[in-house]
């Protein structure tokens, strides 16, 4: 697949990374020096230009291409970006928006500005804070299979119950299927055997149900599993923030939100009626003691600037609140914060790079989940005649695909399906599997 890139920043430098091995990339960006960074870093065709210019279009060949992603930190220029691909190609258009306006625009009307999909960044944020957050321990949760699969990604504590146990002890709860283990400091994830052993500090990642997926959170660290989170307080009002306070309080949460600006928390205080919004700097140990944020079950700090995110998170974990979660514009800090004492740091950046990256998968995957470290994907498919999977039992399939995949889940009909060596794929199932970064090009070709 030949895939044009508008936009070498972040973003667009970390899809160009992660879907180098597997296609024909370009990246087009106004920024020479940026431009050649990024063809030396990776194999793709980096060019000079603007994504608004038909003429730059044009020269980067846009009508041998089949997927369009225009990832820029300007809204305007993704959009007329494809607004302008659309007059010379037949490219499928994907445009990174921030403002929520523009997506409700396209929301009603599919095919607005151009574009074939869009992605905001800060609704994708919002929404894995929250997963995180109806989760609590999780580092990570992406549902599948319309919300009846759940994947997601724990760090076990030193002192946690599960911490010397192998996976077979550990693997005691209903509809759940333990797809990867990543030890402390290793580069990339393991497929689990059933004698891997689970050590304190290291990463699991689960597939299942969403009740066992719960059980098995307030299993592997009882001390801060809360069954319901009821007091959530938010610090600071951007735009990530509010989405975060929408979201809670469509679960029935009343979330707190802390915002400064005077001007702000009034504006917040209008759309977000149900949230109790409080004018005030959340720096101050005072103010904190007094609001009881101690007593919080969750902290999400929301700032805007990394450094302020990070004092709050710290200084709402040092008053007692069982977890912290920061909004991290830079990626390169997501593992500081999370060193530090942050629970999970969530880089918008990343989770609309994810979400970008499921449409390239020769548009067979429902949903990709990407996990650190190594790239490795958790995906769904569906089962198709020419799927290798198709009316096959699953230990006869394993011989017909490279290591390092293990299918997680199945649903049927809209039924979950535990899977097992005997368990026969049907035409017509989703199948949710853990794929190894070096097995994913043979593996989605043959799913």
């Amino acid at each position: 697949m030949r895939i044009l890139i508008v936009g070498a920043g972040e973003v667009g430098s970390s899809i160009a990374a992660s879907l180098a091995d597997a296609h024909e990339i370009v990246v087009l960006d106004i920024d020479g020096e940026r431009v050649e960074s990024l063809q030396y870093a990776h194999d793709v065709l980096a060019l000079t230009g603007d994504g608004t210019d038909l003429d730059d279009l044009i020269d980067a060949e846009v009508e041998r291409a089949d997927v369009v992603i225009a990832s820029t930190d300007d809204d305007e220029t993704n959009l007329a970006t494809c607004g302008t691909v659309k007059t010379v190609s037949d490219a499928f258009t994907i445009a990174r928006v921030k403002n929520t306006t523009y997506l409700e625009t396209w929301r009603r009307h599919r095919g607005a500005f151009g574009a074939d999909f869009l992605v905001c960044t800060d609704l994708l944020a919002a929404q894995a804070i929250v997963r995180v957050i109806d989760l609590p321990t999780a580092r990570d949760v992406d549902p599948f299979a319309d919300g009846s699969v759940q994947m997601a990604e724990f760090e076990v504590p030193a002192d946690s119950p599960i911490a010397g146990q192998t996976v077979a002890e550990a693997d005691r709860f209903d509809e759940l299927t333990f797809v990867a283990v990543i030890p402390d400091g290793a580069d990339c994830a393991e497929v689990p055997r059933g004698d891997t052993l689970i050590e304190g500090s290291s990463r699991v990642v689960v597939v299942g149900q969403p009740p066992s997926v719960r059980e098995f959170a307030r299993a592997i660290d009882p001390d801060h599993a809360v069954d319901e989170v009821e007091d959530a307080v938010i610090v600071g009002g951007s735009t990530t923030g509010a989405l975060t306070a929408e979201l809670l309080a469509e679960r029935g949460i009343t979330p707190r939100i802390v915002e400064l600006d005077d001007g702000r928390a009034r504006d917040l205080a209008e759309r977000v009626p149900a949230a109790t919004v409080l004018s005030h700097d959340a720096t101050d140990p005072e103010f904190l003691a007094r609001e009881h944020v101690a007593d919080a079950d969750v902290v999400v700090a929301t700032l805007g600037s990394d450094e302020r995110s990070l004092l709050v998170a710290l200084l709402a974990k040092r008053a007692g609140a069982t977890r912290a979660i920061a909004v991290v514009e830079q990626p390169r800090y997501v593992d500081l914060f999370e060193t530090v004492g942050v629970d999970v740091a969530v880089n918008p950046r990343e989770v609309t790079a994810e979400e970008i990256t499921r449409f390239t998968r020769e548009r067979r995957a429902e949903n990709v989940a990407i996990i650190e470290p190594g790239g490795a994907e958790v995906l769904e498919v569906e089962v198709d005649d020419e799927s290798v999977l198709a009316g096959r039992p699953i230990r006869d399939v394993v011989e017909d695909l490279p290591e390092g995949v293990v299918v997680g889940a199945i649903t049927r009909n809209g039924e979950y399906v535990t899977p097992r060596g005997d368990t026969v794929v049907e035409v017509g199932d989703h199948v949710v599997a853990f794929v190894r970064a070096n097995a994913l090009d043979e593996v989605t070709s043959k799913l």
